[in-house]
């Protein structure tokens, strides 16, 4: 039997995505229920995959047989004929993948016309002027997507003509300007590609179908995918969609327009949409005129505005999902044209989540995996602080929220160059065009002259969570000039703007930020996270303000705190330095008294703010040379000081320099004492000192070197002090009436035996503390474990431990002898876009290889302690993958940064839910 390549309407599986596309599927599926679509079919993916896998792009046998039975099927239920020159037929050629690229593929509208059939259109429909439209629209798409010609020609043209007829938009042009633009487009194709435009409607769709699956593979589709890791098993491959086409440009009762189910900028549960009277439907995304709000559509075609609610409603109720769909309407008479899962900023999805689920079209399972984590992130991002004294310059429809600021740009490619390059850019245009999708992922936000909230440049911001501000028509752009004019104001290229996309303000330079805050509804959908949750998500923080904030994103303790962190304090690290140098354990311990009250401090300060969660300290775990200047910088400070020296003792006018210095030159004593030479020999005394104890610290490969518990076995004072600030610390807050639950950590343990010196440590400390503050101190013992050695000697060491972190960041470099700093900057790049390796394993958990140490770790402690408590505390505690992985492998806990406890709670949901098929927790 021959394959099938192509499906009507009426037949195509709607749930099939894969092999019929979001959108073709949609279509199935509406006509199915009985919604006014357009007759139609779907050509499947399978034929694009086997039309691009073929050397000479050629479409699979049979297709095109498929295709005229199809067409003529379409003849049939329209009365109308391709090609015919009485009563021609026109059909639309769009793509829709498996997964919603908008704007990144292809599309073709108005196909079929020619000389001959534009003649039988005109007297079809009596409307002269409509049929040239149409004509210009097929001619100048037609040309760009499937022949090769650019815009630039065409738009020539176009202004022009409008010039010519002293008119600002195109619907200003009569017939006659429409007719000599299409003679003039036809010129334009005919000089580009060195042939006739096709005539025969037949040869154009074939030519048509091809130029839409090439398109999966145009840069602007490929851009997208990488960047929104659309992988095969996704999406793979573009159906090509062949609809009978219905026109929104035949008059003043025509118009065509884009809605959403409810408002995807807000959430708010009402009709959002956008439409221009008299128009085609890439004028409302394409952002080349500023289409009007959907509830203007009330007051001119107040019947078609009930039917465009009654269709949203169904939609909505059929598909459990806002709905982001396209409708026109021709002569009176609604159609959808398509539809699909509406895209939203983290802020609308987590609204409608939690409104969808109370209103009963979804349960709380479905609202907790409809979001994906990462979103969350959008949320979380600086707002402007309300009290900022700038006053906006432009305002424009807030298409996208969000604030940010940049240096302006105008267009994709140097937007890019320097985005990547590390400069904040603001992208500006007139209107944005798919093509300037790299320029997109490379800007902080996106300001647009021209365009509505639904234009190209919203829809992709939005998914993107990154502000824009479209149709801010005060602002005049001149891209070729690279300069945005405002009223009395000048935007060249380079200038520091801000946008804030929830207003649609502009400013002019840099405005203050504040943190974001957390939404009701966010609230609430966390808090159903949680219930469902079977991770704890704990939060990495080293000093009560850290802990503060932590608490604010919802951590549930503390899973590391780096104790390294509060030694490089502006105004303790003398003294860390003074320790660092001692020569004898005498002078080491003078240098650790001092620091004592200052780490019990921070370590009450933790205890208080974080009452009564769990709060993990690690031990000293850097090398402490890391603590000192480098030789380096070292050796240039002692060069000066001798310079200085030197020169002053050469000119043997000190003491005259300093008296006049003193008395003449400047009343301030200190200024005298810069040129004291006692003062100069006791500094360069000092800086060669710790030179000599940089040098004696030296390591050839200090991050397998003489740091963790090593360092506190060869110091033990240091591990001491911290330990007995941890447990005074403890013991303060005891008496205080505080419940506090802390935990010791000991860095880079490799062997039990390391584990049972500090134990032994920590006990002869905690019987001190307990008998000089009179309480009695509860608390937990562990080890990381960053160590591979340690990962297998798991079972030996949980005789001594009670809770194990892995720190994943240490453990990977160890499992792939990769230092992440150099690989990072020299071949992880190259692996990755190769496919040596997936994924960069310092942001996405390896879990084939660090992933099975962890396992077998986690398996052998538990044997040997079967409540041991078991976490991770590396980057990876806050990636969504990864999160997955721990919750597969059993562990307890995550840490992660504070802002990522948002996006490890609702991982750590949707891992709960999706191990347990769906059926979530009784709580839920």
């Amino acid at each position: 039997m021959e394959k099938t390549f192509v499906y009507a309407f009426e037949e195509g599986d709607g749930r099939n995505k894969m092999l019929l596309g979001g959108k073709g599927a949609n279509l199935c599926e509406m006509t199915q229920i009985g919604l006014n679509v357009p007759p139609g079919f779907v050509i499947s993916t399978e034929a694009c995959l086997a039309y691009l896998a073929d050397p000479n792009r050629e479409l699979p046998a049979g297709v095109m047989d498929q295709v005229r039975m199809h067409v003529t099927g379409l003849e049939r239920k329209t009365g109308k004929t391709l090609g015919g020159a009485d009563n021609p037929l026109l059909v639309s050629v769009r793509s829709g993948s498996a997964m919603s690229m908008p704007g990144m593929m292809d599309t073709i509208l108005n196909l079929g016309l020619n000389r001959a059939t534009l003649e039988g259109l005109i007297r079809q429909t009596g409307n002269e002027r409509f049929a040239y439209d149409a004509y210009r629209r097929f001619i100048q798409l037609f040309g760009k997507v499937a022949l090769g010609v650019a815009d630039e020609p065409f738009d020539e043209v176009f202004e022009a003509a409008k010039q010519s007829a002293g008119v600002k938009l195109d619907v200003g042009l009569s017939a006659r300007d429409l007719e000599g633009i299409c003679g003039q487009f036809l010129e334009v194709v005919e000089r580009a590609t060195g042939a006739p435009f096709p005539d025969d409607p037949h040869a154009q769709l074939e030519i048509a179908i091809k130029a839409v699956f090439n398109s999966w593979m145009g840069k602007r589709a490929v851009d997208y995918r990488r960047e929104f890791h659309i992988t095969p098993a996704m999406a793979n491959g573009t159906a090509v969609n062949v609809v009978t086409m219905v026109f929104g440009n035949m008059g003043e009762d025509s118009a065509t327009g884009v809605g959403f189910t409810r408002y995807p900028d807000t959430g708010e549960n009402r009709m959002f949409g956008e439409y221009l009277v008299n128009a085609q439907g890439e004028d409302v995304v394409a952002g080349i005129r500023t289409p009007r709000p959907i509830d203007a559509l009330a007051e001119e075609m107040p019947e078609l505005h009930r039917q465009l609610v009654e269709l949203r409603d169904k939609l909505e109720s059929h598909y459990r999902e806002v709905q982001d769909f396209e409708f026109t309407i021709e002569k009176g008479v609604l159609y959808c044209l398509q539809t699909r899962n509406g895209k939203m900023n983290a802020q609308a999805l987590v609204r409608t989540s939690v409104e969808m689920a109370n209103e009963g079209l979804i349960d709380r399972r479905q609202a907790l995996l409809r979001i994906q984590p990462q979103a969350l992130e959008q949320m979380l991002f600086p707002r402007l602080a309300p009290m900022a004294s700038h006053r906006p310059i432009a305002r424009g429809l807030p298409a996208s929220p969000g604030a940010a600021a940049g240096r302006a740009v105008f267009d994709a490619d140097r937007a890019e160059q320097l985005g990547r390059g590390g400069q904040p850019v603001i992208l500006v245009r007139e209107e944005t065009k798919p093509e300037d999708i790299h320029g997109f992922f490379a800007s902080r936000g996106i300001l647009t002259s021209r365009g509505g909230k639904t234009s190209h440049a919203a829809v992709v911001a939005r998914g993107m969570g990154k502000p824009c501000v479209a149709g801010a028509e005060g602002i005049h752009v001149d891209v070729r000039m690279r300069q945005a004019f405002v009223g009395e104001h000048t935007i060249r290229e380079g200038d520091l703007i801000t946008l804030d996309g929830t207003t649609g303000e502009v400013y002019l330079g840099e405005v203050p930020m504040i943190e974001a805050e957390f939404s009701p509804e966010l609230d609430t959908l966390l808090g159903w996270a949680d219930a469902a949750a079977g991770l704890r998500v704990m939060a990495n923080a080293d000093t009560p303000e850290d802990a503060e904030r932590a608490l604010r994103y919802g951590a549930m303790g503390i899973g590391l705190c780096r104790t390294e962190r509060m030694f490089n304090a502006t105004e303790r690290l003398p003294t860390v330095i003074e320790m660092i140098v001692a020569e004898s354990p005498a002078d080491r311990q003078h240098a650790l008294d001092k620091l004592l009250p200052m780490q019990r401090e921070d370590f009450r300060g933790l205890f208080r703010a974080m009452a009564p969660r769990p709060v993990t300290i690690r031990l000293l775990d850097p090398p402490i040379h890391e603590f000192l200047p480098s030789e380096q910088q070292l050796v240039e400070e002692i060069d000066r000081l001798r310079h200085l020296r030197d020169t002053v003792q050469g000119m043997n006018i000190l003491s005259d320099a300093v008296e006049f210095i003193y008395r003449g030159g400047t009343d301030h004593p200190s200024v005298a004492r810069l040129a004291d030479p006692r003062l100069v020999e006791e500094a360069i005394d000092k800086k060669e000192t710790m030179l000599r104890k940089v040098r004696a610290l030296h390591e050839v490969n200090p991050m397998l070197g003489h740091r963790g518990v090593r360092l506190g076995l060869t110091f033990p004072e240091i591990y001491t002090m911290q330990i007995r600030a941890i447990l005074e610390a403890a013991a303060e807050c005891l008496q205080e009436g505080l419940e506090v639950h802390p935990e010791i950590m000991v860095p880079q343990v490799c062997t039990v035996q390391e584990l049972k010196r500090v134990k032994d440590l920590v006990s002869f400390i905690r019987t001190d503390v307990e008998e000089r503050y009179g309480v009695r101190l509860a608390f937990r013992f562990g080890s990381m474990l960053e160590v591979v050695r340690a990962c297998m000697r798991a079972g030996s060491l949980a005789e001594e431990a009670e809770f194990f972190s892995f720190g994943t960041n240490d453990l990977t470099q160890a499992a792939f002898s990769f230092s992440r700093e150099d690989a990072e900057n020299k071949f992880l790049p190259m692996y990755n876009e190769h496919g040596i390796l997936q994924d960069n394993p310092f942001e996405v958990l390896d879990v084939k290889g660090v992933g099975r140490l962890m396992e077998l770790a986690v398996e052998w402690g538990r044997a040997t302690r079967p409540d041991m408590k078991v976490g991770i505390c590396g980057e990876h505690g806050g990636h969504p993958a990864s999160i997955a992985f721990c919750h597969r492998v059993g562990l307890t806990y995550v840490s992660c940064s504070a802002p990522r406890v948002p996006i490890a709670r609702l991982a750590a949901a949707q891992a709960a839910l999706d191990a347990a098929g769906g059926t979530g927790t009784q709580s839920l």
